[in-house]
């Protein structure tokens, strides 16, 4: 076990169990082999919440609604939350979830292509929350920022893909590497864009944290500076 592993397996020693239903739906979705967010990214996750205090959450990638639910557990009290899932046999575990947990009313499950349904949204988001299909982040990006509102949250999970961002094209399996390839490229995005301000975060799979400045809400590498 390198430090790394060692730093990561001390972290989530230290963590504590949700308690309730959100302990329940985490079992059942590894059980099921779902992947949900880790141990040290939900924990990232309620303190930035805690102290954002976001009123209106956006999440692409519902899964089986457990980060829709933790999110909801820790935003102010009128808040609500809009979530996107396109996988169908996950929909229905989703729904099922947010009704067990009594959530219903506080979360919104929009079913479609996350792309789709982002052109279709009209309000700003305080927070979003990218949790969808990781080779489709570059693609979702202009909406995003579209959505997003001026001083809002953008939080990417899983941006490591497991260690193959830091890799070369050529060391990745070819299967992996047009996902490979858009990663790196969405990084270098948030980065560079004139209107986020970006940290890559080393927790989990890996997080990108991104604030969008305030100004005009166009997109392009080609904006004039604000």
């Amino acid at each position: 076990m390198d430090m790394s592993e060692r730093i990561a397996s001390y972290i989530q020693s230290l963590e504590s169990p949700e308690g309730g239903l959100l302990d329940v739906i985490e079992k059942e979705a590894l059980d099921a082999y779902v992947p949900i967010i880790r141990k040290e990214t939900q924990s990232f996750l309620k303190v930035l919440l805690m102290i954002k205090k976001p009123l209106r959450i956006l999440e692409a990638g519902t899964a089986v609604g457990f980060s829709a639910i933790l999110m909801s557990e820790y935003m102010p009290e009128n808040g609500k939350i809009t979530t996107i899932e396109n996988y169908d046999k996950r929909i229905p575990v989703a729904r099922e979830n947010f009704r067990r947990a009594g959530k219903e009313k506080e979360i919104t499950l929009i079913e479609g292509d996350a792309l789709e349904v982002m052109k279709a949204l009209e309000e700003p988001y305080d927070f979003i929350f990218m949790d969808a299909a990781k080779g489709q982040y570059i693609h979702y990006l202009p909406e995003v920022l579209r959505l997003l509102s001026d001083g809002g949250i953008l939080m990417s999970d899983n941006i490591f893909q497991d260690g193959d961002v830091m890799e070369s094209r050529f060391a990745v399996e070819r299967r992996n590497r047009t996902i490979h390839s858009r990663m790196r490229e969405y990084l270098y995005e948030l980065k560079h864009h004139e209107r986020l301000q970006t940290s890559i975060l080393s927790i989990g799979d890996g997080v990108a944290l991104s604030v969008k400045r305030c100004g005009d809400s166009g997109y392009g590498k080609g904006e004039k500076k604000i």
